[in-house]
């Protein structure tokens, strides 16, 4: 059967069409992508003419209707070719589900369709230069004038900031609120909006081919239409949404760990040293030994969450845990792996040095791990 207890058949031949797909179409153009730095939008329209974008989006408009399980198989196997397919998660798990969500008939019918075509590709703005976990403090503003939201401010540290077309942007609707929270409200951005304007491409240590970007609003005129559900409500909204994008961060993570130990334990079967394969010191073994249970306990963990996630249970303190915990020991892992190798370990054409520069941003974005540890301290009653 398939990786997880929830798999029918029709989960197992989702993956295996899906696997045999980016075989041909990802795989060997992975590298090319990681020097250019982008993801050809071509790629998302293949994915797109495949159903392999927001299959979870209702039959009417144009999607398969089918639940997040489907989703979880995507991120997985996108995950197996590298961490810089991330952006397509995104989309299909994180925005999009905004839309879905809290948008209008209208609003849907305008724009999921092309979501789930590939020609619209979408990216939420959340963090700014001064605040990140800090959401309710965003500087972004809109105030209204008439029809129209006048939008100010600057986003950064974007995924798909570059290729998007379609931005969920979180802003400041009432800067009198009591609470700063309660000043928050979601506004959808297209491209091409007056006093919109992309950044430069951010440079960064890993996911190289994952574009990542500043986004800038200067007196940028946004008609009222584009109001994500209720002005106001925006940071409840966000709230709501992150148990899945955190959940995303992990199943995510875990696979890199898989990966990692896979090609270590190939890696180190086939070295020699001291004319025995390193596979035979016990240091090695035990090294191995110890991360094999990580990625046992990590993969176990995650099941049990993703079933009760797709009951519809509130599983917030356990995603902060699983995501703090799995990337951490990814993060752990990474270094284990890298050093197995030895020197090789360190030369780019081996996929443990990419994994290595890839995994640490996985402690930080969706919310830092410090913040995950508050959360579950907050909600076991400390």
């Amino acid at each position: 059967m398939g990786r997880y207890r929830f798999e029918t058949i029709e989960h197992e031949l989702f993956r295996k069409s899906l696997r045999k797909f980016l075989e041909v179409e990802a795989v060997p153009h992975y590298d090319e992508w990681e020097r250019d730095k982008l993801i050809p939008t071509s790629f998302w329209k293949k994915l797109g003419e495949m159903g392999f974008l927001c299959p979870q989006v209702e039959g009417k408009y144009g999607g398969l209707d089918l639940d997040f399980s489907f989703g979880v198989i995507i991120g997985e196997e996108l995950e197996r070719v590298g961490a810089g397919l991330t952006g397509i998660g995104l989309h299909n798990d994180i925005v999009v589900p905004y839309i879905e969500a809290y948008g209008t008939v209208r609003q849907k019918e305008k724009w999921l369709p092309k979501c789930v075509a590939g020609d619209i590709i979408t990216a939420i703005a959340m963090t700014e230069p001064g605040a990140g976990s800090d959401l309710a403090n965003i500087k972004t503003t809109a105030i209204r004038e008439g029809n129209h939201y006048i939008v100010n401010g600057q986003k950064t540290f974007i995924t798909n900031g570059i290729n998007s077309n379609l931005v969920v942007v979180a802003v400041k609707t009432n800067l009198q609120a009591e609470r700063k929270h309660q000043g928050v409200s979601l506004v959808v951005i297209e491209e091409g909006t007056p006093g919109f304007t992309k950044g430069r491409k951010l440079d960064k240590i890993g996911m190289h081919s994952q574009d990542t970007a500043e986004l800038y609003f200067e007196d940028c005129k946004v008609p009222v239409e584009n109001l994500l559900g209720t002005e106001g409500e925006g940071f409840q909204y966000l709230m709501e949404k992150l148990q899945q994008e955190r959940l995303v961060v992990a199943i995510a993570a875990q696979i890199a760990a898989e990966d990692m130990l896979e090609m270590t334990i190939d890696y180190i079967k086939s070295r020699q040293a001291f004319g025995k394969t390193i596979s035979s010191f016990q240091n090695t073994q035990f090294k191995i030994a110890e991360m094999a249970t990580k990625v046992e306990l990590g993969k176990t963990f995650l099941e049990s969450l993703i079933e009760d996630h797709l009951a519809g249970k509130d599983v917030v303190t356990k995603v902060s845990m699983a995501k703090y915990w799995i990337t951490e020991s990814a993060r752990d892992i990474s270094v284990q792996c890298m050093q197995l190798h030895g020197g090789y370990g360190y030369m780019e054409e081996y996929k443990i040095a990419r994994r290595f520069r890839d995994i640490p941003v996985a402690s930080i974005y969706a919310g830092t791990n410090e913040v995950m540890k508050m959360i579950i301290a907050k909600n076991i009653g400390l």
